[in-house]
């Protein structure tokens, strides 16, 4: 079966609609923004399967809570982060943490940023392995055994040129990348608040 194409526009659309206030990130347009970078990875097939079904149970497990009783509990990453703090639930066994999934998503897309940012400074012939190589050690080796970074790294030798890789992801390469740099300004602002978050309520140490 193949995998509708990844677009760049949508998350563009939902990282932006899920800012709110100053500092503060809806849940639900932070999950719609992941599910299209998944078909990113996705789309890339066995190079980055390492995070792709790790990215895919995360936001199931995310949105199983915005499903429940107490789903406006989940509403934001601060009301998550404040109500699962509150409520002692970040050390009960049997409890599945939002904010300790979420902090998977987040690693994951500081890597996703780094690697695009550095896709769209390459010339359209530029081999990405090495880009891919740098993004993913600056970012998501830190938090993965050597097993897996050695499994990541074999797999990024098999990239392709920059167009390539674009054409065989992007719906429409031209205004994918006349767009990234938006889609990348959006995304830091993303990224940051929610960092900002975790280090807020000290939870950059979830287990």
């Amino acid at each position: 079966m193949s995998v509708e194409k990844f677009d760049l526009q949508k998350v563009h659309v939902k990282f932006t609609e899920s800012l709110l206030e100053e500092d503060d990130v809806y849940v639900d347009q932070y999950l719609e923004a992941f599910k299209e970078l998944y078909k990113f990875f996705q789309l890339m097939g066995t190079v980055f399967g390492f995070v792709s079904s790790d990215v895919k149970e995360k936001v199931e497990i995310l949105e199983k809570l915005r499903g429940k009783e107490n789903a406006e509990s989940f509403l934001t990453i601060r009301t998550m982060m404040e109500y699962e703090q509150e409520s002692n639930l970040l050390n009960k066994k049997d409890y599945v943490s939002g904010s300790r999934t979420l902090l998977r998503l987040h690693r994951g897309l500081d890597f996703i940023q780094e690697f695009l940012k550095r896709l769209g400074e390459l010339e359209a012939d530029g081999k990405t392995n090495g880009v891919c190589q740098a993004a993913y050690n600056d970012t998501l080796a830190q938090f993965h055994p050597w097993l897996i970074r050695k499994g990541a790294t074999v797999a990024m030798y098999a990239l392709p040129t920059r167009d390539q890789l674009l054409e065989k992801v992007c719906m429409d390469v031209a205004g994918a990348m006349k767009l990234l740099p938006e889609m990348l300004s959006v995304t830091r602002n993303v990224y940051d608040r929610t960092q900002n978050l975790y280090t807020r309520y000290d939870l950059h140490g979830l287990p």
